[in-house]
This record gives C-alpha cells, structure tokens and sequence, in this order.
C-alpha cells in the first residue's frame, strides 16, 4: 500500500474525506474554514468505518455527493485490489507431491511470474528426507513460492540416485537454478537456514537472513558444485 503520507493528489483527496489520517508535518491544517470542517466532520463521520461495512451498509450511502461518492469507489476499488494481491501471493503454504503425469500442469504450466522449486527424493535416503522436512518448513515461511517434491524415477526415468537429492527452480516452465547431488548441499550438515540461502541465492525467495549461514564454503566453490551439477545428464549416460 502507498504511503498515507507522501503528498499527492489521491493521498489529498483521501485526507480530505478523512480515509486515511491527516499529513504529518503538513503546514496550514490548522486554519481550515469553518465550513471545511463541518464538511469533513459529516464525510468521517460516514467514511470512519468504510472498510468494516459490509456491501449492503455500502448501499445504503446513498446521502453522499457525487464527489464523495467517486473517492469512496476508487478507495473500495484499491482495497480490492491489495486484497486481491495478497491472496495471489498466499496461495500455497505446503509442499504439494505431484508424479510424472501432474508434472506438465503443476510447473511447466504454473504461471509465467511464479518460482516453483522441485525436490526430486527417494525414501531411504536421509538428506532426501531432511530437505523434504527442510522445504515444508519454507514452504509455510515463503506461501508465494510453490513448493513441489516427486520421487526421482517418477518424473525422470533411470534417474541415479547418486544425483540425490536434487533441486530444479523453475519460472516460466524453464529451469533457472539447479542443485544435483549431496555435495551441493553440504550434506547431512545442512540446515535450514542454509537451504534458505542458497534459494534466495537463486533469486526464489526474499531472506530475512544477514548474511550466509555456512560463511567457510567460498562463493567461488558453490559456483563450481553449480556447473559440476550441470552435467548429471552426461553422468547417468554413461550409467
């Protein structure tokens, strides 16, 4: 939402018929007309709850001018609008299992702005299991991002194992940020907060973390586990 006290145009018309407070630091608020004040006073006393009204209280403001009438719906209107941006963005929450025949609807077809992260795992590997413990964690922390996970061989066939666990970022039903194999994720030393790096690292999601949780493992190692894991396609050839 803007800020209710940067001086413009529509913030003023808002101050006026008392939706949002009056300017701090503004200069000459004290010598409003007693006419303007009566004006205001009857137009807050109407407004003062807006957005606690249900639609059919909304309808039955039918004592209001033209004016007041045209910031009121501009001002209903925004509210929808955030109310609808947040929902976009609070869509997920969990991590959604998905198999091969969902894989195309579930991420190829997620949405053209949206970062899905996909964890292919097996049961029995115990780095597999930590990152799935990891990612539903994010997961409830990051709602905006959807979070998928599917066994390997489900997804890919004759996938190795010795690629696990492996992490695939998608936007737009393109790869952009791979993770294969244990080494890329430190692992069973591997925290939480380590994985939430190395995705905001990727661009996937907004940290509140500082600074690298793992501070010993160089920049320059991490870009080279990337490119080593670049080529798991050419290792399970030759499997």
């Amino acid at each position: 939402m803007q800020d209710q006290n940067e001086d413009t145009e529509w913030n003023a018309a808002l101050r006026k018929h008392g939706i949002i407070p009056k300017r701090q630091g503004a200069e000459g608020t004290d010598h409003k007309s007693l006419q303007e004040d009566e004006e205001l006073t009857k137009v807050q006393s109407v407004v003062k709850t807006y957005e606690q009204m249900t639609q059919d209280e909304l309808e039955e403001l039918d004592d209001l001018n033209e004016e007041d009438e045209r910031v009121l719906e501009m001002y209903r209107l925004q509210r929808l609008a955030e109310l609808q941006s947040n929902q976009r963005k609070a869509v997920f929450g969990s991590v959604l299992e998905i198999s091969g025949p969902d894989y195309v609807d579930e991420i190829t077809k997620a949405g053209a702005d949206l970062w899905v992260v996909l964890h292919l795992y097996k049961q029995g590997i115990p780095l597999c299991t930590l990152i799935n413990q990891y990612l539903s964690e994010l997961a409830r922390k990051f709602p905006a991002t959807k979070f998928v996970k599917a066994i390997s061989t489900t997804c890919i066939a004759n996938y190795p194992d010795k690629n696990l666990p492996t992490i695939f970022v998608y936007r737009g039903g393109n790869i952009r940020v791979q993770f294969v194999g244990p080494l890329m994720f430190g692992g069973m030393k591997l925290t939480r907060d380590d994985l939430e790096w190395q995705l905001a690292e990727a661009g996937v999601v907004k940290t509140d973390l500082e600074e690298n949780p793992r501070k010993e493992i160089p920049d320059a190692l991490l870009g080279s586990l990337r490119s080593t894991g670049n080529r798991w396609k050419d290792d399970s050839d030759e499997d």
